[in-house]
C-alpha cells in the first residue's frame, strides 16, 4: 500500500470517526518525527492523533486490513533510544496518545489514580497531590512524557530506591490488542491471584505488543517532611557507604541518592545560569541525598544532621549544606536536573544507560572510567546518576580538542568497551531507558538465545503480523 492509499483509508476512517484526526503534512509531522536531541530523525506516512480507546481500536483495525501498515505509538516523545519514532514513509502510522490526556478517577482511600495513557506524568503528579496524595515517579522530562510511554520504557527516575520504577506503580491496564480487541485490565487490586499476570506484559515493551491506552496508578500518602542535603565526598566509595548509614539512620526512608562528579556539576553550573553551587570546597564527588518521612519537619532536618554528623565522623563527607527552604530544595535538585543538557551544550558525548549491583557501583564507575580513558586520550568521563538502585548514566564526553563529528564516530568501540564491563559485572546494559533501535543489535549480542526465543513467541504469539512498533526492542 502507498502513502496516498493509506491517506484514503485514512480519511475514510475518519468520516466514520469524526474525533480521530490525523496529519500527512510534512512540516506538521516533524515534531513527532524527530526526536528531542535530534539523534533520530524518521519518517511516516501519517500522524494519527486518536480521543478515545474506540479511535486507536479502530487504527488497528485499518493496519491489520492494510497490508504492511504498522503502528509506532507514541507518549511524549522524550525517549532516549529511538523507541518512539517510525523510520517508513509509505507504510508507518505514529500513533500520538497526546489527546487522550484525561485523569479520569482519584479514589484516595484505595490510593489510585485512574488516567488516559496520554496524560502528562506532571498532571498525574499534580493530580494525586491535589487529592493529598503522593504519585512517586519523577523524572527531568515529567512536562512532557506521557503515562503510556513511561510504562512502556519501564521508566525509573530519581526515586527508584523508595517507590520502584513505572511498572511498580501500576496496578491495571487497558490495551489494544493485535486484532482490534480491548482488554481490559483495569482492576485497581494489589491482589489478584487468578493467572498470567498479564499487564506486566506491556511494561517495558515498548509498544511492541499493543497500544496502552488507559492506566490504573499506584498512589501514596504524602510524607510530612522532606529533606534534601547536597554533600561533598572524596569518592564514589565514600557515597555508598553514605548511602548505607543514610538508609539506617533513617529507616529506610531515603527517598533519592543521585552521585555526581564534579566534572558534571561545573558543566551545570557553566551553561545553566540558575545553578547555584550550595559548597565551597574543591570536591571530586558529589551526592544529593533526599529523605521523605512521616516525622515533623523540624526532626526530619535533625534526622539529616545526624546522618551528616556522624558521616562527618567516619570521614565519609567531606562538606555539606542541608536545605531550608523548598526554594533551596529546589535549587539543589536542578543541579542535578541540568546535567544532562549541559553536557549536550558541552559537544559530543556518548551515552550509556546501565545498571550493576549497588554494592559494585564504584568498581563498576573505576573499571569503566579507566578502559574508557585508555582507550582515548583527553575523554572526559561524566558519570552519574541514581546509585541508591544501582543505575549509572556513564556518559563519555569529547577531548577538548577533538571535533565532535570525528568523536562520535568513535561511539561503537567505546559502546563495546562500557557494555562488556557492565556485562562481565553481571549488569544490564539498559537501566532505564528502554532498547528502541539504539541498542537493538547490542542487546541481541548479550541476550542468550533462550531468552531471545522467548521474547519472540511472545511477539509472534500477541502481534503475528508486525502490526506494533516494528524493528524496536527484539528483531
Amino acid at each position: 500500500m502507498s502513502a496516498k492509499e493509506l491517506h484514503t483509508a485514512l480519511e475514510r476512517l475518519c468520516k466514520e470517526r469524526p474525533d480521530l484526526r490525523f496529519l500527512s503534512d510534512n512540516e506538521e509531522m516533524t515534531p513527532y518525527l524527530r526526536e528531542w536531541r535530534d539523534a533520530y530523525r524518521g519518517e511516516a506516512a501519517a500522524v494519527a492523533l486518536p480521543s478515545s480507546v474506540e479511535d486507536v481500536a479502530a487504527l488497528v483495525k485499518l493496519a491489520r486490513e492494510c497490508e504492511g501498515v504498522h503502528l509506532v505509538p507514541q507518549g511524549g516523545n522524550t525517549g532516549l533510544v529511538g523507541g518512539q519514532i517510525a523510520f517508513d514513509s509509505e507504510r508507518a502510522i505514529t500513533v500520538s496518545m497526546a489527546r487522550m490526556n484525561r485523569i479520569l478517577e482519584i479514589d484516595p482511600v484505595n490510593n489510585t489514580l485512574t488516567c488516559e495513557a496520554g496524560a502528562l506524568l506532571a498532571d498525574v503528579q499534580a493530580a494525586a497531590d491535589d487529592a493529598g496524595r503522593l504519585f512517586p515517579l519523577s523524572l527531568a522530562s515529567q512536562g512532557s512524557c506521557r503515562i503510556g510511554g513511561v510504562l512502556s520504557t519501564n521508566a525509573g527516575g530519581c526515586e527508584v530506591l523508595r517507590y520502584g520504577c513505572a511498572g511498580d506503580l501500576l496496578l491495571g491496564v487497558e490495551a489494544i490488542l493485535a486484532d482490534g480487541s480491548v482488554w481490559d485490565g483495569m482492576r485497581p487490586l494489589r491482589k489478584d491471584n487468578t493467572g498470567y499476570d498479564l499487564k506486566r506484559l506491556f511494561i517495558g515493551a515498548e509498544g511492541t505488543l499493543g497500544i496502552i491506552t488507559r492506566a490504573v496508578l499506584r498512589l501514596f500518602p504524602k510524607p510530612r517532611s522532606t529533606v534534601c542535603a547536597f554533600v561533598g565526598i572524596a569518592s564514589p566509595s565514600a557515597g555508598l557507604s553514605l548511602l548505607q548509614e543514610a538508609e539506617e539512620m533513617s529507616g529506610g526512608e531515603v527517598t533519592a541518592f543521585e552521585l555526581m562528579p564534579r566534572i558534571a556539576v561545573d558543566m551545570a553550573d557553566r551553561y545553566t545560569p540558575a545553578v547555584r553551587i550550595p559548597l565551597e570546597s574543591d570536591v571530586p564527588w558529589y551526592v544529593l541525598l533526599e529523605i521523605s518521612s512521616s516525622r515533623e519537619q523540624k526532626d526530619a532536618v535533625e534526622m539529616m544532621e545526624n546522618i551528616l554528623a556522624r558521616a562527618f565522623d567516619k570521614n565519609l563527607v567531606l562538606d555539606g549544606a542541608v536545605a531550608n527552604s523548598k526554594a533551596q530544595e529546589e535549587s539543589f535538585w536542578l543541579i542535578r536536573e541540568s546535567i544532562p543538557e549541559s553536557q549536550k551544550r558541552d559537544g559530543g558525548s556518548i551515552k550509556h544507560d546501565v545498571s550493576v549491583s549497588v554494592s559494585r557501583v564504584p568498581e563498576f564507575i573505576e573499571r569503566a572510567t579507566e578502559a574508557s580513558e585508555k582507550a582515548l586520550a583527553g575523554v572526559r568521563v561524566v558519570a552519574f546518576g541514581h546509585v541508591g538502585d544501582g543505575n549509572i548514566h556513564f556518559n563519555v564526553s569529547q577531548p577538548v580538542e577533538m571535533e565532535r563529528a570525528a568523536f562520535m564516530l568513535e561511539s561503537e568501540r567505546f559502546h563495546r568497551i562500557v557494555y562488556d564491563i557492565t556485562l562481565d559485572m553481571g549488569g544490564s546494559i539498559s537501566a532505564e531507558h528502554g532498547i528502541g533501535i539504539a541498542k537493538l543489535e547490542e542487546n541481541a549480542r548479550h541476550k542468550s538465545d533462550t531468552e531471545q526465543n522467548l521474547m519472540r513467541a511472545l511477539k509472534r504469539a500477541l502481534d503475528p503480523n508486525g502490526i506494533f512498533n516494528p524493528g524496536k526492542l527484539i528483531d
